[in-house]
């Protein structure tokens, strides 16, 4: 098996979603823990790996690959068991979209480094940021919410695909800026079951070596 190694950092939700496809696939790895707070991710040494300066970032033998969804997607290809894209190809990228949705159109507008701009730049404190947070969130959520097949165990049928590796950290995320889940109770029914899984349970923010008791 070739030496890969995750760089992340405990509470990025997209290097979460990267060790879930890491633990599903069971594939062995090391990881390098940066401190986003810290701002490790904008050290020389890191740059150097990544030049975009964010995590997660993933060293497969000789090769690096930047982004949670195509790092995902990437050992989908190499490593297929359990296919995490199945199906059609209109089944493909229905999976695609519902991730995107999240990864593109949610996190990013919440994640650590817009909000310190946020607080920088225009004086806002946690509880207006956590505002701006939920603006965003919420009518993600609701598309999502209105896209579930209530005859389905998951976002994308029966088997766990690429929007659940997703679904299951933006719902943390949301938890920590106070938002009301109530209204999604099929999101939340997909997270519980979801929960049973030891690959999500394994790869849970709390359980990395860098986590911060909060």
């Amino acid at each position: 098996m070739p030496l890969t190694t995750l760089y992340g950092f405990w509470r990025s939700t997209a290097a979460w979603r990267v060790r879930i496809a890491l633990h599903l696939k069971k594939l062995p790895h090391e990881t390098i823990l940066l401190s986003l707070p810290a701002g490790d991710q904008n050290s020389e040494a890191y740059m150097a790996v990544n030049p975009q300066g964010l995590v997660p970032f993933l060293r497969h033998e000789e090769v690096g690959v930047g982004q949670s969804l195509a790092i995902i997607e990437y050992l989908d290809e190499l490593y297929p068991d359990p296919l995490l894209l199945p199906g059609t190809a209109l089944d493909r990228a229905k999976a695609r979209a519902m991730a995107q949705l999240i990864a593109c159109d949610i996190h990013p507008l919440n994640n650590l480094r817009v909000q310190k701009y946020l607080k920088a730049e225009f004086s806002l404190d946690q509880s207006r940021v956590d505002v701006w947070a939920r603006h965003w969130i919420e009518p993600g959520f609701q598309a999502l919410e209105a896209q579930i097949d209530p005859q389905t165990d998951y976002l994308m049928g029966n088997c766990v695909t690429l929007p659940d590796l997703c679904l299951v950290p933006q719902l943390y995320n949301a938890r920590r800026v106070s938002t009301d889940l109530t209204r999604y109770p099929g999101l939340l029914a997909i997270e519980a079951r979801l929960a049973d899984i030891p690959a999500f349970s394994a790869s849970h923010p709390d359980l990395q070596p860098d986590a911060v008791p909060v």
